[in-house]
């Protein structure tokens, strides 16, 4: 299994990447660079990742909404995204990645347009546009699921994929996002391996995170740390391993370096029990 999340602590260079990683015993990694990098220095983490066998899961192509009401809103949001899909090419990230966005002013927020036939339709169009503009070779443009935006499930994702229909278009996993419901939440491992099952050859990078039910009305839920919450861990990384052990797992969301140790901690018990090979342990150089 491949495994990363953000680093802490400060490193300098490709090198002081490279160890900053090993430390943290992660073989994947998040892009280490913006999006004004030079073409060099991101040769030389392109590089530096290749000759020590780690993935770069992903650059994020958040804050981007090229859905928003205002069309020179929208062009902006658009250019965003050519310009982390560049980048992810440049670097030989697994995909970059965004949500869908919205017909509302908050990018990443719900509008009662986010769902129908229309912007289903304009999302194809973008994608497509990008695809064609960029023309990536060595990546692929996602859409992370979303409770209130296109892609809402596994077969919304697909029949987004076989909508644009251009292998650069991939899929995203962050199932905890889609878990909006009581029968999610107790049903998260049907829901993993249905979503897995469904995504399969598609799937290039899978966020790691957790969630908790509160027993109160109406229904709340909220994100917490892997391994506080109801999400089915077993489930998720033998679908991982099932479905192409190369896939890395990302954690995310987590206010402090302490809770990515406590999280990664979780993560790799869950591994060991099941008898997954997983990256090295956290160790000094």
């Amino acid at each position: 299994m491949r495994f990363g999340a953000p680093l802490y602590g400060g490193w300098k260079g490709p090198e002081g990447w490279i160890k900053a990683l090993r430390v943290n015993g992660y073989d994947a990694a998040y892009c280490p660079v913006e999006l004004n990098a030079s073409d060099s220095e991101i040769s030389e983490y392109a590089s530096a990742a290749n000759e020590n066998d780690i993935i770069i899961a992903e650059v994020g192509a958040w804050l981007n909404n090229p859905l928003h009401p205002d069309k020179a809103k929208a062009e902006e949001g658009y250019r965003g995204l050519v310009k982390s899909l560049v980048l992810a090419e440049k670097i030989g990230a697994n995909c970059c990645v965004n949500v869908c966005g919205s017909r509302g002013e908050i990018w990443d927020g719900p509008h009662p347009l986010n769902l129908t036939q229309e912007t289903f339709d304009r999302i194809v169009a973008y994608v497509t546009r990008l695809l064609d503009d960029v023309r990536p070779k060595k990546t692929a443009f996602s859409l992370e699921m979303m409770p209130w935006m296109f892609p809402t499930t596994a077969e919304e994702n697909l029949a987004l994929i076989d909508a644009v229909g251009k292998p650069q278009f991939c899929s995203h996993i962050d199932l905890v996002n889609i878990t909006c419901s009581p029968r999610l939440y107790f049903e998260s491992g049907k829901m993993i391996r249905e979503s897995f099952k469904v995504l399969g050859k598609h799937i290039k990078s899978v966020h790691a995170k957790d969630i908790i039910l509160h027993e109160k009305l109406t229904t709340h839920l909220d994100e917490v740390r892997p391994g506080l919450g109801g999400f089915d861990y077993r489930a998720l990384l033998i679908a991982v391993e099932d479905t192409n052990r190369e896939i890395p797992v990302m954690l995310e969301h987590l206010p402090n370096e302490e809770d990515y140790k406590l999280a990664a901690a979780y993560v790799r018990s869950v591994a060991a029990e099941l008898g997954i090979k997983y990256c090295h342990e956290a160790k000094e150089l």
